[in-house]
């Protein structure tokens, strides 16, 4: 018998661009046929993953005190006009409405939000009044425009997208910078402890700021094709802004102060494209088992004769799979076996149940784990449990297995030609750095020209000691900064 034709292979490892490309169109995650560029139709296989993320990142989120709001989609110019570093820095990618249907212009014309600080500080000089109110701690689930003039790749970058976005108030900068770190806590908590993504959170040079913000801080993971792509960031914002829109507060003396303001970002559209390009293999998706869109799948196996039978002994495995919040279904199409177990392997689909006659009679299932291609003969009464059991390790094994590459994918270089080297096999390059304030930004340039990557910034918290001189111009270095190309 001639082997049936495999769904999907494409080598990852020497493809990746070709292989993200193919499984976003094959597994039906996104179609860019969408008539306006820059923009895609997101697909249910996506869409229901992604809902499963907005739910983790929202429940997190309310346990640490934020409450969710619904803004508008639009924000008046002037809005934008209050804070001139941050309509500098967004200006070039607004999408501006102008007019009416009726061909009307508009009194003042509007930015769909590319982010929304201008539009959450306008309503909390109006919610916030004394020092009771604070902290004051939001956050929107919503789509962001933003006129990318880079070119486009569905899901990383892409004109519209969709986040979380939390903007918050505090009587001091001490505690402004406790929500940073909260954020970051938040981000573990999130990217590793659910999707087994491994990050390192970069406090940002200063010359590579969030627009307006003071401090900003964002959570790299690195990608297989050897960039790197930014994940959630978190921002303690100039306090031009609380001045510029009057957020103030009352102090417990009666004294009027300013608030200090913290947002931060998850992009869980982009979050979504770094799980799936982290874990896929050359067969297709792998999804982490707590997101799934479908965590098990069952193959009825049978023939005319025992159709019927078959499909009865399914649907009561589907009902105890559902009963235990098992996201499952029963395949019930007119595929071969063969074009059955390809299609859901490349659909990344965590654990495959075959149950045949011959099965039934044996009262257990052969359950196939995606991830390490492992099966097992597992009695149906206990399927349930095997699975949720299982849905852990998987996990673990996915966390070992990322972090092991990560680790690998960071290497040190003290010049200039040994780092081009390095980031030429698709590695992070570890550097010594004469610092990150704006002094530095000229030694920064010639890294970024010469490498054609960015400077990340510091890793965050942990102060890792120089000892030698800055790769960039020979002084005597006073930060390890972290080097690679980006998305």
């Amino acid at each position: 018998m001639a082997k049936e034709k495999v769904t999907f292979e494409i080598n990852k490892e020497k493809d990746f661009s070709n292989w993200y490309s193919e499984i976003v169109k094959k597994a039906e995650l996104g179609d860019l046929r969408y008539n306006i560029k820059g923009f895609i139709v997101f697909q249910p296989w996506s869409v229901l993953a992604m809902e499963k993320m907005f739910d983790y990142l929202e429940e997190i989120l309310q346990l640490k005190g934020h409450k969710p709001y619904w803004y508008p989609a639009v924000i008046p110019e002037k809005n934008f006009l209050m804070e001139k570093d941050h309509v500098k820095g967004f200006a070039p990618e607004v999408f501006w409405v102008t007019e009416t249907g009726a061909g009307e212009k508009l009194e003042e014309k509007m930015a769909l939000r590319p982010t929304s600080e201008t539009a959450f500080y306008q309503m909390f000089s109006i919610w916030i009044r004394s020092y009771k109110d604070l902290p004051f701690k939001t956050y929107q689930r919503a789509q962001v425009f933003r006129y990318e003039t880079k070119a486009t790749k569905p899901f990383i970058r892409s004109r519209e997208f969709y986040w979380i976005e939390t903007h918050n108030a505090f009587d001091s900068r001490e505690n402004a910078l406790k929500q940073a770190k909260e954020d970051m806590e938040t981000t573990k908590e999130f990217l590793w402890d659910q999707l087994a993504i491994p990050f390192i959170f970069f406090e940002r040079p200063q010359w590579d700021k969030f627009p307006g913000a003071e401090f900003t801080f964002a959570a790299d993971t690195l990608m297989p094709d050897g960039k790197i792509i930014q994940l959630p960031s978190t921002h303690i914002i100039s306090q031009k802004f609380t001045k510029a829109f009057n957020v103030k507060f009352t102090n417990e003396k009666g004294e009027e102060e300013y608030c200090w303001t913290t947002c931060y970002g998850p992009a869980v559209s982009r979050i979504f494209a770094a799980m799936i390009s982290i874990h896929g293999d050359n067969k297709g998706l792998i999804f982490p088992f707590n997101v799934a869109s479908l965590q098990a799948v069952i193959v009825p196996i049978y023939n005319d004769k025992n159709k019927e039978k078959v499909l009865i002994e399914a649907e009561k495995v589907l009902n105890e799979l559902r009963k235990n919040k098992i996201r499952s279904e029963i395949d019930l199409t007119d595929k071969t076996m063969g074009e059955k177990f390809y299609y859901w392997e490349m659909k990344g689909v965590p654990f495959r149940i075959d149950l045949g006659e011959k099965e039934i009679k044996e009262k257990k299932a052969t359950v196939f784990r995606r991830d390490s291609g492992k099966k097992t003969i597992e009695s149906i009464s206990k399927l349930s449990e095997f699975i949720l059991s299982e849905g852990k390790k998987q996990l673990k094994s996915l966390q070992e297995k990322t972090r092991k590459n990560f680790e690998q994918g960071i290497v040190s270089a003290d010049s200039i030609e040994k780092a081009k080297k390095q980031l030429e096999k698709g590695k992070v390059v570890k550097a010594e750095f004469c610092g990150t304030s704006m002094d530095s930004a000229e030694c920064a340039e010639k890294i970024e020209k010469e490498l054609n990557a960015s400077v990340r910034g510091t890793k965050f918290g942990e102060n890792e000691k120089p000892t030698g001189k800055c790769i960039a111009c020979g002084k005597k270095a006073e930060k390890v900064i972290y080097i690679a190309k980006s998305y």
